[in-house]
């Protein structure tokens, strides 16, 4: 009787360990079908907005080209503008504010680099042929300036006048010269040619030296050198 039971309960056993194992298989199965249906959901989704990102990265890229447009459009509209306060100054002359006019004159050589750096613009022909011309009236007014502040400040020197530089030792004298200043060595006379002191004459105000010299550099960076030494002789 007791191999019977034995072998009942092993049935009823191994029957409850099938019966777990198919209710196992199943809902692995279940499982399957449905972690295969978000697959194919998920690949379904990710078509469906590969669209969006593509038009996503489009409208990024859009904005980002916009930006540096706008950036490179500022930088272009400062240029003009400094370009049109610079020829404000210039239509002035140069004798109500000399500084303002050399200052303009150095901005529109920058704005020339600039354009012409810029070639790609369609406006670089037409501010380059204006600014050129704008910088050609500046020099020309700026040697008219030379020279009329050498006009008016530098004075001719009269030759007795040159005299005047030179120290007493050195200077001519009007008397007879006396046996003691014959004998002098002539190792005393280069010794007091060297501490002598010389006076150069002012032919122009000092003031005006440095208004001058700004001039006479603009108009060398313009290559008027000639100008200038007709001028100044």
């Amino acid at each position: 009787m007791g191999v019977p039971q034995a072998m009942g309960a092993l049935r009823e056993r191994a029957a409850f360990v099938r019966e777990s194992l198919q209710k196992s298989q199943t809902i692995t199965d279940n499982m399957v079908s449905i972690l295969g249906s978000f697959d194919y959901r998920l690949s379904a989704l990710e078509t469906a907005m590969r669209p969006t990102q593509i038009r996503t990265h489009s409208i990024r890229k859009a904005h980002e080209n916009i930006d540096k447009t706008l950036k490179s459009a500022e930088v272009i509209l400062a240029q003009f503008d400094l370009t049109r306060k610079a020829e404000a100054k210039i239509l002035k002359g140069p004798h109500e504010d000399l500084e303002s006019y050399l200052e303009a004159i150095d901005q529109l050589r920058a704005n020339i680099k600039f354009f012409s750096s810029n070639k790609s613009l369609k406006s670089s022909d037409g501010v380059l042929t204006q600014c050129n011309n704008l910088l050609a009236k500046a020099i020309s007014k700026l040697e008219d300036e030379f020279r009329q502040l050498l006009k008016n400040y530098s004075k001719p020197v009269e030759p007795d006048r040159l005299f005047d530089c030179l120290p007493n030792s050195l200077r001519p004298s009007s008397g007879p010269s006396g046996q003691e200043g014959d004998s002098k060595s002539h190792a005393e006379h280069q010794k007091s040619l060297q501490a002598a002191i010389y006076t150069p004459p002012t032919l122009i105000p000092p003031r005006v030296l440095p208004l001058l010299h700004d001039l006479a550099q603009q108009m060398v960076l313009a290559g008027h050198q000639q100008q200038l030494f007709r001028i100044y002789r």
